[in-house]
């Protein structure tokens, strides 16, 4: 039996937000109250992982840790969570509300299920 033939296309999206430390609870709360990270009776599930970001601000821009065309490196927050596709635009909104950069780096990733999808193996409701 092909293990293949037992996934879905979820309709949930994986979400990964980056964030400075100082404002990575902001972020979690802001995305959580805008929808992500229902998990059957929980919300605002998430899981974070520290990190350095690396950047350098080229002319133009308005860096917030940093100066223009100087190579910068800050501690960051990697946010992961999951909303349905439906939310992406919303929690990705309402993070950018709450974050500091003016280009917030994130990726979205699409989830795959198993068919038989019981309440404890479940995503987002």
């Amino acid at each position: 039996m092909s293990h293949e033939s037992s996934l879905a296309i979820s309709n949930n999206i994986k979400v990964v937000i980056f964030a400075p430390e100082k404002n990575a609870d902001d972020v979690r709360k802001a995305i959580g109250a805008a929808g992500a990270g229902r998990i059957e009776l929980y919300d605002y599930c998430s899981f974070s992982i520290k990190g350095i970001g690396g950047y350098r601000p080229l002319e133009g821009s308005q860096p917030a840790i940093g100066q223009k065309l100087e190579i910068a490196s800050t501690p960051e927050i990697r946010i992961e969570t999951i909303c349905s596709k439906e939310q992406v635009q919303e929690i990705i909104e309402a993070a950018r509300k709450v974050h500091p950069y003016e280009t917030m780096g994130y990726d979205l990733y699409p989830l795959l299920e198993l068919k038989n999808n019981t309440p404890r193996n479940r995503g987002t409701n």
